[in-house]
C-alpha cells in the first residue's frame, strides 16, 4: 500500500507549506488593514480632510472617526482653529518657557529682511504675519504650497510699500501705517487666490538700519534731533516775541489815534469859538472887545506876581496890588 502523503503521484506535504504561507500573508494583511487607519482621531484644534482614491469626500470634525482601510481613504489634518505665524528676517528657537525664547539671525535671513526705501536707504525690516485657515480643502488643493505662497506675497507687498516710503518714516513714525497697508494688500491678493487663508495681523517686529551703518545712522539722527530742538526753540521765541510786539504796536496805534482825535476835536472847538467870537464882535465891537480884554487880563495878571507902585521921588514903596492874592473884582482871597 502506498504512503498517505501521496495521492496520484502528488506530494500533499509539499502543497501544505505554500498554502500556509499564503494564509499567513492574508492574515497579516488583514491585521495591518485592521490596525491601520480604520479608526482615527481628529484633534480639537483642527479638521481632517478625507480623500478616497485622491478625491475629497468629506471633512471630519474633532473626535473619533472611521475610514476605509488599505489606503482607500486618507485623512489629512489641517489646524483650522490655530493662529499660525510666519516669521521674516529671523526665526524663533524652541524653548520650554516662552518667556525665555531666543531668536536666530543668519546671513540668509538678512537677505530676506534687507529692503531699499524710497530715498535709497537700506533698512533691516523684521516682521511677523499671523493667519488662520478658514477652508481646509482650498488650503490643501488651491495652490501647490500655501505656506510659500503666503511668504512670497507678504515679502513682495512689504518690499513694494517700503520702497515707496522715506527711510526716516519707516524707521520712526510710519511703522504702524506700513503694517496696516501691508495687511490690507495681502488680504486682497490672497482673496484673489482663493486659497482658504485669512491674514489676521501683520506686525513689524524690529526695524533698524544695517549693523554696518548704525553708527553713521545714529549720528544723522542726533543731528536731526538737534535741528528739531533748535527749530522748536526758535519757534517758541517767535511765538513769544511776535505777539508782544504786535500788542505794543496796537497800543501805540491806539494812543496815536486817541491823540489825533483829541487834537482834532480841540482844533474844531477853537475854530468854532473863534467863529462865534467873530460874529459877536461884528455885532458889538466895543462890548466884545472889552470882554476879550478883561478875559486876557484875567489870564495874564496872575502870572506877574507882586506889583509895587512907586511915587515919584518917594523913598519907600507903597504896595498897591498883590495880584497873586486878589482877583479882578478886588475881593480879598
Amino acid at each position: 500500500m502506498k504512503n498517505n502523503t501521496q495521492f496520484s503521484g502528488i506530494d500533499i506535504q509539499s502543497l501544505k507549506r505554500p498554502l500556509g504561507y499564503f494564509i499567513g500573508f492574508v492574515i497579516l494583511i488583514l491585521l495591518f488593514g485592521g490596525f491601520s487607519s480604520i479608526v482615527f482621531s481628529v484633534e480639537p484644534e483642527g479638521r481632517a480632510v478625507i480623500r478616497r482614491f485622491g478625491k475629497v469626500v468629506g471633512i471630519q470634525e474633532p473626535g473619533l472617526h472611521f475610514k476605509l482601510p488599505f489606503g482607500i481613504d486618507t485623512a489629512t489634518f489641517v489646524p483650522t482653529e490655530r493662529v499660525l505665524k510666519e516669521e521674516f528676517g529671523f526665526r524663533t528657537l524652541g524653548s520650554k518657557a516662552p518667556q525665555h525664547s531666543s531668536y536666530a539671525k543668519t546671513p540668509q535671513l538678512e537677505e530676506e529682511s534687507l529692503m531699499l526705501s524710497g530715498d535709497l536707504n537700506v533698512i533691516d525690516v523684521e516682521w511677523v504675519v499671523q493667519y488662520k485657515i478658514n477652508d481646509p480643502v482650498k488650503y490643501l488643493f488651491s495652490v501647490r504650497d500655501p505656506t510659500d505662497t503666503l511668504r512670497d506675497v507678504s515679502e513682495s507687498v512689504l518690499r513694494r510699500i517700503v520702497g515707496n516710503k522715506l527711510g526716516a518714516d519707516v524707521l520712526t513714525v510710519g511703522r504702524v501705517a506700513i503694517a496696516d497697508e501691508t495687511l490690507q494688500d495681502m488680504r486682497t491678493i490672497l482673496n484673489s487666490y482663493d486659497m482658504g487663508v485669512t491674514v489676521e495681523r501683520v506686525e513689524l517686529q524690529d526695524v533698524t538700519p544695517p549693523d554696518k551703518v548704525k553708527p553713521a545712522f545714529n549720528e544723522v539722527n542726533e543731528a536731526r534731533q538737534m535741528r528739531e530742538r533748535l527749530v522748536n526753540e526758535a519757534e517758541k521765541k517767535r511765538n513769544q516775541i511776535i505777539p508782544r510786539a504786535r500788542g505794543e504796536a496796537d497800543e501805540i496805534i491806539a494812543q496815536a489815534e486817541a491823540y489825533r482825535l483829541e487834537r482834532t476835536n480841540a482844533a474844531r472847538g477853537e475854530a468854532a469859538r473863534f467863529t462865534s467870537l467873530l460874529s459877536a464882535y461884528r455885532e458889538s465891537p466895543e462890548v466884545t472887545g472889552r470882554r476879550l480884554y478883561l478875559e486876557m487880563i484875567d489870564l495874564v495878571l496872575p502870572q506877574l506876581g507882586r506889583v509895587v507902585v512907586m511915587e515919584a521921588g518917594g523913598t519907600a514903596p507903597l504896595p498897591l496890588l498883590n495880584l497873586g492874592e486878589t482877583n479882578l473884582k478886588g475881593v480879598k482871597q
